[in-house]
C-alpha cells in the first residue's frame, strides 16, 4: 500500500477550499487549482476564500496550481465542481492519480451519476466518490464530521481514508458506489422540498414527515439502480438527507425556504455564484426514474414548482391527496 503524500484540489469552492484543509492538517502536501486564479491566490497568499468562506482562516501551506497540468504529480485529485461541470473537467485533467469525485448530482443532460459520468469523459481511470454530511464551514472551521468513501478499490478506499483522517474529520470506506453517489445526489432535491415545508409554516410534523417519506423515494430509487440499502440509512444517505433538510447551511434548504415565502426561483439565483445542485438534479432524477418504473412523487412535486410553473399549494395538495397506502412502500 502506498502512501498518499500529495493531495490535487480541483475547485476552489467552499468544499474546495475546506478539503484542502483536511488535506493540510493530514499533513499531507496540498495545491488547490481553481477556475479563478484570483481564488487559488487568495487561499495560498493569505489564507482566505473571501468569495466562498469570508471570514474563515484556512489552513497555511496550501499551494496554487496556475493550471491544471501543474496537478500532474499529485498523487490523488479531489473533483470538487457542481455535478454539471465534471465532465467537462474531467476531461481536461492529467492522467495518472485516481480521482475522487466530491460533487453531489446527477447530470441533468443524460441523467447520469457522476461516476458514470467520469467512467465515460474518462474511461479506466481508477476513482473514488467522497460524500456524506459536511457543510464546508464547519469542516474548516475543525467541527467533527464523518463522510463515506466509496471506491471499487479496496485498497484504494483505505488509502484515502488514512490521507485526509484528520483531527475531527473521520471517513469511512465502502465499495458500494452508487449508494454513495445516489444518495448525495437526491438529498438536494429533498432539501428543496423540505425548504419549502419550512417557508409555507407548515409545520414540524410536516418537515418530519417530509424526511422520512423522502428517504422512502430515495431508497426506492437506490435499490432499483443496485444501490445498497445499508447505505442509503448511513452517512451518504440518511444522514447527509437529515443534515441537508434542517442544517441552517443548506443551500437547498434555503432556496426551498424562498420559495415558499413566495420569492421566484430566478430572484433567488440571481447574482448568486454558489450553484444550487438539487435545481438541476431535479428534472434528471425523475426523468432516470421514470426508466425504472419508480414513483417519487415528492422530487416530481419540487420539479413541477421549479421548471413547470405548478403552484406551490396546488403541488402540496396533490402530495396530501395522494391513494393511501400501506407504510413502507
Amino acid at each position: 500500500m502506498h502512501s498518499i503524500r500529495h493531495i490535487g484540489v480541483v475547485g476552489g469552492g467552499a468544499w474546495g477550499s475546506a478539503l484542502a484543509c483536511i488535506g493540510r492538517r493530514a499533513g499531507r502536501k496540498v495545491t488547490l487549482w481553481s477556475r479563478d486564479p484570483a481564488i487559488s491566490r487568495a487561499i495560498a497568499d493569505t489564507r482566505s476564500n473571501p468569495v466562498y468562506l469570508p471570514g474563515l482562516a484556512l489552513d497555511a501551506g496550501i499551494e496554487a496550481a496556475a493550471d491544471l497540468s501543474s496537478l500532474r504529480a499529485c498523487d490523488v485529485l479531489l473533483l470538487v465542481c457542481p455535478a454539471q461541470a465534471v465532465r467537462a473537467l474531467a476531461r481536461q485533467l492529467p492522467a495518472g492519480a485516481p480521482v475522487v469525485i466530491c460533487a453531489k448530482g446527477i447530470e441533468a443532460a443524460t441523467g447520469r451519476l457522476m461516476p458514470e459520468v467520469l467512467a465515460e469523459a474518462a474511461p479506466g481511470r481508477q476513482f473514488a466518490v467522497l460524500s456524506g454530511p459536511s457543510f464546508a464551514e464547519e469542516v474548516t472551521r475543525g467541527l467533527p464530521t464523518a463522510v463515506s468513501i466509496a471506491t471499487p478499490d479496496v485498497t484504494l478506499g483505505q488509502e484515502l481514508a488514512e490521507a485526509l483522517a484528520a483531527g475531527a474529520f473521520r471517513p469511512y470506506w465502502t465499495d458500494d458506489v452508487i449508494g454513495v453517489a445516489l444518495g448525495g445526489a437526491i438529498k438536494n432535491v429533498l432539501a428543496i422540498a423540505a425548504g419549502i415545508v419550512e417557508g409555507r409554516g407548515l409545520g414540524a410534523n410536516a418537515a418530519a414527515a417530509l424526511v422520512t417519506r423522502g428517504f422512502a423515494e430515495m431508497a426506492r430509487f437506490g435499490v432499483a439502480l443496485g444501490a445498497e440499502f445499508e447505505t442509503l440509512t448511513g452517512l451518504s444517505g440518511l444522514g447527509d438527507l437529515v443534515l441537508t433538510c434542517h442544517g441552517p447551511l443548506s443551500r437547498n434548504r434555503s432556496l426551498g425556504a424562498a420559495l415558499g415565502k413566495g420569492m421566484s426561483l430566478a430572484h433567488y439565483l440571481e447574482g448568486r455564484r454558489q450553484v444550487v445542485e438539487g435545481e438541476a438534479t431535479a428534472p434528471a432524477v425523475l426523468a432516470r426514474a421514470k426508466q425504472l418504473g419508480i414513483e417519487m412523487p415528492i422530487c416530481a412535486a419540487v420539479d413541477a414548482i421549479l421548471h413547470h410553473g405548478a403552484a406551490l399549494d396546488e403541488a402540496i395538495r396533490g402530495l396530501l391527496a395522494r391513494p393511501l397506502r400501506r407504510e413502507g412502500v
